[in-house]
């Protein structure tokens, strides 16, 4: 992920949504189509019932950028898919009135 910075905040709520924010200079990487970064996600997001956002914060090489959105979704989901000390995912939903 060099010199690219992505963050990912989400909510395991089953309230599906996407938040996606990243440009890329090139339409493809490698064999590696740049668009499917967010229609991954937005599939993901979806079918998990998961509100989802991944922003690509700077970056200049876009498998630098692709690389590190990917692994800041990774680290938010073990984060929210960890439980809490009553056996639930940490959620706010219904919590709020």
């Amino acid at each position: 992920m060099d010199e690219s910075l992505a963050f990912c905040c989400m909510d395991i709520c089953n309230r599906p949504f996407l938040v996606y924010n990243a440009e890329y200079t090139n339409a493809m990487i490698g064999a590696y189509d740049t668009c499917l970064t967010e229609e991954f996600l937005r599939a993901f997001a979806f079918n998990a019932g998961i509100t989802l956002h991944a922003n690509v914060m700077y970056g200049k090489n876009d498998h630098h950028k692709t690389e590190a959105l990917f692994k800041a979704v990774a680290h938010a989901l073990r984060i929210a898919a960890a439980p809490t000390g009553d056996g639930e995912v940490f959620s706010t939903k219904g919590m709020l009135g």
